[in-house]
């Protein structure tokens, strides 16, 4: 049994080997057939990225009409409310101290200040007395 599993081994590395040198010139004639000059994978992440602009065509036409709704009244906003962000930022060193902003029910907002950590106190100093020396 082991000389018959050892038999059809040898015969399947044949087969193997004459396929793969026979299916070598036909590789050769198909990458030599490419107009382009792309790797099987740059072809594939063009045809990826192809499909991916086809599909989302839509929806960027969608957002350019968007923005070209919303854009004089965010020009507008910015041209009123520029330089009075511009004094807020140079008048706040570090944003990281305040809490999110909260808008009141008058329509006011209001960014407060979070409250400041305990101050922590010193650790306790131990004193030791020097430990005299022997010689020995």
């Amino acid at each position: 049994m082991k000389k018959l599993r050892k038999g059809m081994v040898g015969q399947m590395k044949y087969i193997i080997l004459s396929v793969a040198l026979l299916a070598q010139p036909n590789i050769a004639l198909a990458e030599d057939n490419e107009p382009s000059g792309l790797s099987l994978m740059g072809r594939g992440a063009k045809d990826f990225f192809d499909g991916m602009k086809q599909e989302m065509a839509p929806a960027i036409e969608g957002l350019s009409d968007l923005g070209s709704k919303v854009s004089p009244a965010l020009r507008n906003f910015t041209a009123q409310m520029g330089p009075a962000f511009t004094e807020l930022l140079n008048d706040v060193e570090d944003w990281s101290v305040y809490e999110p902003p909260q808008r009141m029910p008058n329509g006011d907002i209001l960014i407060k200040r979070k409250p400041e950590p305990p101050a922590q106190e010193a650790p306790p100093v131990i004193l030791l007395e020097e430990v005299p020396q022997v010689d020995l």
